[in-house]
């Protein structure tokens, strides 16, 4: 009995420490990826713009406000699982909780009344805004058949950029078994640039892939 009870405690020891070790490695990893981007535009993308515009107050250089992740959904009116679909999926892809969009006005001929629920959409700021555009542009635009880049015309005039996608599989995080249906969405990348010019010439020192056309 004397000689069983003080081992327990050391076989207790020798397995939680690699359990700590193996439990803050994928932490560390996720800080970095997480940081990529940011990290990205202060060391390359704020010196390059800079010297390009020739900005004299460091603040006057365009940065990322938000990005608007949204998704339109009509045939929510007819089916109301789609909406549960819709923001199951934007949660997956954005790792944060999208709120419901809800008609503002009713429309006889559609059917549709004030309130009813109509779409879905998400607006992300800070760390995970850069994070989810970092896997935009390194993982879901590359998954696209037959991709060239994406559209340099799809600008509003004051910096902000657009761009649209035919469904949610671009993205590796959604399961093909795990939907119902494809989505299109749409993503509004939202700058403090003054115009299409800086706001372009941001994005591509972030490594958005325009393409040459």
């Amino acid at each position: 009995m004397t000689d069983a009870t003080p081992s327990r405690p050391k076989r207790t020891r020798k397995a939680a420490a690699p359990a700590e070790e193996s439990a803050a490695a994928p932490a560390a990893t996720s800080k970095t990826a997480v940081d990529g981007l940011r990290k990205r535009y202060a060391d390359e993308a704020v010196p390059a713009l800079q010297r390009e515009f020739r900005y004299v107050n460091p603040m006057q250089v365009p940065r990322l406000d938000k990005v608007v992740v949204n998704v339109g959904l009509g045939e929510a009116i007819q089916n109301a699982k789609a909406i549960e679909a819709a923001v199951r999926d934007l949660t997956t892809i954005t790792g944060q909780k999208p709120i419901v969009t809800r008609a503002t006005r009713s429309i006889a001929q559609f059917r549709l009344r004030t309130g009813m629920p109509i779409g879905a959409k998400v607006t992300l700021r800070g760390q995970r805004m850069y994070d989810f555009l970092e896997r935009t542009m390194r993982l879901a635009l590359p998954r696209i058949r037959d991709f060239r880049g994406v559209p340099s015309r799809s600008f509003d005039g004051r910096g902000n950029f657009s761009l649209g996608f035919k469904e949610q599989l671009v993205y590796p995080e959604i399961d093909y078994d795990s939907i119902d249906r494809l989505r299109g969405f749409e993503i509004s990348i939202v700058t403090t640039a003054r115009n299409d010019e800086e706001g372009r010439r941001l994005l591509e020192l972030l490594g958005m892939p325009f393409s040459t056309n």
